[in-house]
């Protein structure tokens, strides 16, 4: 029923009913922030992809095909305005939040210090979240995107090779280059996945 429904509403969209475009934005919106947010690990960056990637619906949705679900096509648009947006930042220049600012002649130390005290096995896997985040940040883009499509949202080989328009062999050879890229990089932490 969802497929039939996505038609009906991108067919009455297409016609210029707003209000269908509306439902199909309400329908999917939240996938697609979960999505953006696991690509960036930014609500704000998430939030500026998934209102790109919906700009770029509403502009393309004449050319829909509709021989593949739109939940598969928002994913491929999604995944493509992270990439650019990616590409944009770059080139922007960036500061450090630890980095020495001088006032008068003394020099601040600018930290972020969390006080709470948490529990030695809260603390362990905390540790394991943020190595394994770091580990998939520092993966190249298309590298995380397969991570976070497979193991994150937890789409099948066909709907990440529909999505990315990329033979299924690709997706399986690409996805297994993304997590021995991963084991590598998790490596440099392996004391923390030791039990």
């Amino acid at each position: 029923m969802s497929g039939a429904e996505d038609r009906l509403l991108i067919e009455r969209a297409v016609q210029g009913e707003r209000e269908a475009f509306d439902q199909l934005v309400r329908k999917h919106e939240r996938r697609a922030y979960q999505y953006a947010f696991r690509l960036t690990r930014s609500p704000e960056e998430a939030a500026d992809i998934v209102a790109e990637a919906f700009f770029r619906v509403y502009s393309a949705l004449r050319s829909f095909r509709q021989d593949s679900a739109f939940g598969t096509w928002l994913y491929r648009i999604v995944t493509n305005c992270y990439l650019d947006a990616q590409k944009k930042s770059r080139s922007r220049q960036t500061t450090s939040l630890s980095r020495a600012s001088s006032d008068d002649d003394a020099e601040l130390e600018l930290q972020i210090e969390d006080t709470s005290p948490l529990p030695d096995e809260t603390a362990l896997e905390k540790e394991r979240a943020r190595a394994l985040q770091r580990a998939i940040d520092a993966l190249p883009e298309y590298q995380r995107a397969m991570i976070v499509m497979y193991h994150g949202e937890q789409l099948s080989y066909e709907e990440i090779a529909e999505a990315l328009d990329l033979p299924i062999g690709t997706v399986k050879s690409r996805l297994n280059r993304a997590r021995l890229s991963l084991r590598d990089l998790l490596s440099r932490d392996l004391e923390l996945f030791r039990e």
